[in-house]
């Protein structure tokens, strides 16, 4: 087989992922504009809600305070000096604990990786199994409990999903932690990923490993469980469109076998629009599910996003808000790759 036609499509992706790089470097700079802008205008004043009332009642501190963090400079001042910062890899500091953002973020973005990946993988896993089922037995008894049970999961808050989950496996059956990452009798391993499911088995300690397992199962549940939901649906709908195309038919006609007709042309073919879903999903996975977080005192991105904004720690929420629009682009990116991958008609 000639390798040119192999060398011309990965020519075609590299093109593909080229523009993509540019529009998104583009894109980024019009969300640091729109994001400080609207950060500036959020009510509230950072030295009142930063400063003990002693401090505030000192003028010279909280003029001190204010000519630090530039709080009387104009917004595009401030704007100017952000990105000036911005461009040699700063974030900038908490304006409530003095820390570097990044190193905040670097301490917090783990906490959600370790829950996401796993939470995302067996979501894909059973809602493109699931909803495939259901778009081959179109209209029988099992296709009417797929759907039921993928509305009854849509349907569910999140909040009371992951609330009812810790009463049932942690009040009621004791078979599950109660929240956070480790049990208290336990020291976090060292750090290699920041992942303590990861760097327990680097280590080698596996009862910290099985201890950090047990702590992750019920929010990947939760996760899971409203993420499943959705693909379901997406994947269903996607599955008996593209069934309906005349190819399907006459492929069937042809007397492939079912297996062959509905992995080789069917299920290729409905991918494309369950990897947009897929990648938003997982997106806003990263980007923190702050409720979910907030009952099992998982120390993830959420929480930090939270406490960050309750607190009108400036900074802290402008790096947050890059972090998240960062991984939008990202997974834009990677959605756009793999569609080419997928449909050749659109590398060009």
């Amino acid at each position: 087989m000639s390798t040119r036609p192999v060398a011309a499509r990965w020519r075609q992706l590299a093109g593909l992922v080229a523009r993509r790089l540019g529009v998104t470097l583009v894109l980024l700079v019009g969300v640091t504009i729109v994001t400080f802008s609207l950060v500036q205008l959020v009510p509230g004043d950072a030295a009142s809600a930063n400063l003990s009332e002693a401090a505030q009642a000192d003028p010279e501190v909280v003029a001190a305070y204010r000519d630090k963090w530039g709080l009387d400079d104009s917004i595009v001042e401030r704007y100017l000096t952000y990105m000036g910062n911005l461009l040699h890899g700063d974030l900038s500091v908490s304006q409530v604990d003095g820390r570097s953002v990044a190193t905040s973020l670097g301490d917090y973005v783990p906490a959600t990786l370790e829950l996401a990946i796993p939470a995302m993988l067996i979501a894909v896993v059973l809602g493109v199994s699931i909803g495939m089922l259901g778009a081959v037995k179109r209209g029988r008894v099992t296709d009417q409990v797929i759907r039921f049970g993928a509305l009854v999961g849509l349907s569910t808050p999140s909040f009371w999903l992951a609330i009812v989950v810790l009463y049932v496996f942690f009040f009621v059956l004791g078979i599950a932690p109660n929240g956070g990452r480790l049990s208290p009798q336990f020291a976090p391993p060292p750090e290699v990923t920041g992942m303590y499911t990861v760097d327990a088995a680097l280590a080698g300690q596996w009862t910290v490993w099985w201890d950090a397992v047990q702590h992750l199962m019920l929010p990947v549940l939760v996760l899971s469980c409203l993420t499943v939901a959705m693909l379901i649906r997406f994947v269903r709908s996607s599955m008996l469109e593209v069934m309906q195309q005349d190819y399907v038919a006459a492929a069937t006609a042809k007397g492939l076998p079912r297996r062959t007709v509905l992995g080789r042309h069917v299920l290729r073919a409905g991918l494309a629009p369950v990897l947009t879903v897929s990648g938003l999903a997982f997106a806003s996975m990263l980007s923190g599910t702050v409720l979910i977080e907030q009952v099992f005192s998982w120390p993830g991105l959420g929480q930090y996003a939270y406490r960050s904004a309750s607190s009108l720690d400036l900074p802290s929420i402008m790096g947050v808000c890059l972090l998240v629009a960062l991984i939008y682009m990202l997974m834009n990116l990677v959605v756009d790759f793999l569609y080419g991958v997928i449909d050749p008609r659109i590398r060009g």
